[in-house]
């Protein structure tokens, strides 16, 4: 077969070595050796001696995600091959979690990880009641972080002398050391006319990054996750 379909831009190659990495801008491989975890439903391809199994979260997980709908739905997958994984044709990105770190991401954009990963459901300190109910994951360990996004995820970098505020719809993820409250930037005059669509925000500070997609979450998307 000739053409640009079957072109080497298309054409996977053999991995050199087990572990994760991007595919293509729209795909992750993990060649697997031994066990790693996914989302339920993320495989689309897959070679070798591979096993796909239900990851349980126990009691307390079940109970966190009835309460907060965060919940990370999750699949095992165990042997020796290589899995491709995508959502929804989603950009992928790829999160190196080193000893000492602690990566919080919403569970809407994960899409797999190393086993070597630990990851639970917390509440967003200083959302409170009126920020909906914020959830996110938070990783910790070592090994490797696959991400999705749609579009082209912003990194902002956030210091002590500038704070960032972040749509509570948008943001994807933060590093360690940021501390996350609730911030108000419309007033009650602006609220009583309407409102600017923009009143309430989650403001991050300290010195770290925050991640943000190029889009809120519309009402359809927030059914589906």
């Amino acid at each position: 077969m000739k053409g640009d379909l079957f072109s080497s831009q298309h054409v996977v190659q053999p991995a050199v070595a087990p572990g994760m990495s991007v595919e293509n801008a729209k795909c992750v491989k993990y060649a697997v050796d031994g066990e790693m975890y996914a989302r339920q439903g993320a495989m689309v391809a897959y070679r070798g001696d591979l096993r796909f199994e239900r990851k349980g979260q126990g009691v307390g997980g079940m109970l966190k995600r009835a309460v907060t709908g965060e919940g990370l739905p999750l699949m095992a997958v165990r042997g020796r091959g290589e899995a491709w994984f995508a959502h929804e044709a989603q950009n992928c990105f790829i999160v190196d979690v080193e000893p000492g770190d602690q990566f919080t991401v919403n569970g809407r954009n994960v899409l797999c990880f190393d086993a070597s990963l630990s990851y639970e459901i917390k509440t967003v300190k200083g959302s409170g009641i009126a920020g909906g109910g914020l959830f996110n994951s938070v990783f910790t360990g070592q090994g490797r972080l696959g991400l999705v996004c749609e579009g082209n995820p912003l990194v902002i970098p956030v210091s002590a002398q500038a704070p960032v505020y972040v749509d509570t719809d948008a943001v994807v993820g933060w590093t360690t050391h940021l501390q996350t409250s609730l911030h108000r930037s419309q007033s009650l005059g602006s609220m009583l006319r309407g409102g600017s669509g923009e009143a309430v925000q989650l403001m991050f500070q300290g010195e770290g990054f925050v991640v943000v997609r190029p889009s809120e979450l519309t009402p359809q998307k927030n059914q589906q996750h």
